[in-house]
């Protein structure tokens, strides 16, 4: 019967609530090891009739006891594991809130903060110099007789450029016939053509961005230009529209620092570049030095189309980057017109000639990867307007038709 009770005790402790503490299991084991010793040496004047009977309770305690302890340390296990989890978890939600916020440095610790030399936009009349945003379709030359002035047709890594921003324009400042056109078509249409091959200015409001061109993948027919997607970090952007994305480079930003890429592209195109320097530099130091890469894209609700690392450059990759339009040109954007033109000129200029189908979600991780600067590029997380075509007389003469890059 003691034997017996024992047992039963002993088995009550092993499998007892899971709310036991780990204390009382490991004061359960050391009371049972304790009557597990009576047993296993018991009083030479108090032997059990049965040794075999005896024998068989010891392994049973044994068992037991051993069950208890195998508990004791499991639940010791899962206490631990509960904290490391608790340590990733806290670490994931850190990253996750920091890339749902706008990442705002001390603007003492960037120092490319400021650096942008501000020139004003002057009439077109007044300033003889080489705009962007024109035609780019192959055999197109510009009428703006630039002399020996030509375009960088290296990679710009090999001219010791880096890029120092990415943002993207709705609709295309470039115009590639057959690719990105009065032709193409998106889910808000597109704009016409005029007779000097010129674009309108839109009659959009001041709170709508001014579109370009649209490519011709578009097809409403087909979920993957119409299905919504759900955009975590980038601002109003549409599945199935156009978007020119534009990766101004420098060989004078920040290179291979932290303080890399800037809003406004200035900062970074100027970041270690005074004034004075900048006035000794002629027009082919220039366009040896700071360059933009443009490529265009119909955005399609497809993982298939997934690019993860567009903020390092235009992707080249298969038909993508190979057919590349070279020239020299200006700033662009809807601040700037066929009226009232760009100072900062002449740059190199390479555009990718094509138009190319990109997930929403490669945009998405684009707008992630923005966050996670030190500068605060926030405001370059939403399409910009597009300039009105360039006319031919303002586009420089020197452009060069290259296949690949």
């Amino acid at each position: 019967m003691m034997l017996k009770a024992l047992l039963v005790r002993c088995a009550n402790k092993c499998f007892s609530s899971t709310k036991t503490s780990t204390t009382a299991n490991l004061n359960s084991f050391v009371t049972e090891t304790a009557d597990y010793h009576s047993i296993m040496c018991p009083d030479p004047n108090d032997q059990p009739k049965d040794k075999t009977s005896a024998l068989k309770g010891a392994v049973g305690v044994l068992s037991l006891t051993t069950i208890g302890l195998l508990i004791s340390t499991v639940v010791l296990a899962t206490n631990n594991s509960g904290d490391a989890h608790a340590t990733v978890a806290a670490d994931t939600s850190f990253l996750e809130s920091k890339a749902l916020s706008n990442i705002v440095a001390v603007e003492e610790d960037n120092v490319c903060d400021g650096a942008k030399l501000a020139f004003d936009n002057q009439l077109c009349v007044d300033l003889s110099v080489p705009q962007a945003g024109g035609n780019i379709t192959e055999g197109y030359v510009g009428e703006l007789d630039v002399g020996d002035l030509v375009p960088s047709t290296k990679p710009f890594f090999l001219s010791s450029m880096c890029p120092v921003n990415v943002h993207w324009h709705v609709g295309t400042e470039h115009y590639s016939y057959g690719q990105f056109d009065e032709n193409g078509d998106g889910p808000n249409g597109n704009i016409d053509r005029p007779s000097w091959a010129a674009r309108y200015l839109t009659d959009a409001s001041a709170e709508e961005e001014q579109p370009g061109f649209r490519c011709h993948h578009y097809d409403a027919s087909d979920s993957k230009f119409t299905t919504e997607y759900d955009w975590m970090h980038c601002h109003s952007m549409e599945v199935g529209e156009t978007y020119e994305v534009h990766w101004p480079h420098s060989a004078v930003g920040a290179c291979g620092t932290v303080d890399q890429y800037q809003t406004p592209f200035y900062d970074g195109v100027f970041c270690n570049l005074s004034l004075e320097s900048f006035n000794a530099l002629g027009e082919q130091d220039i366009a040896n030095a700071v360059g933009v890469q443009g490529q265009v894209f119909t955005v399609v609700n497809d993982e298939s189309y997934f690019y993860p690392d567009m903020i390092r450059g235009m992707i080249v990759d298969g038909e993508m980057g190979q057919n590349i339009a070279y020239y020299t040109g200006s700033t662009t954007g809807s601040s700037v017109s066929n009226e009232l033109c760009s100072p900062y000129s002449p740059i190199t200029w390479q555009v990718d000639r094509e138009c190319h189908m990109i997930s929403a979600s490669s945009f998405d991780k684009l707008c992630y990867d923005m966050k996670m600067q030190r500068d605060d590029m926030s405001d370059d997380l939403h399409p910009h307007g597009s300039r009105e075509l360039v006319e031919d007389n303002l586009v420089a003469n020197n452009q060069q038709r290259l296949r690949a890059m």
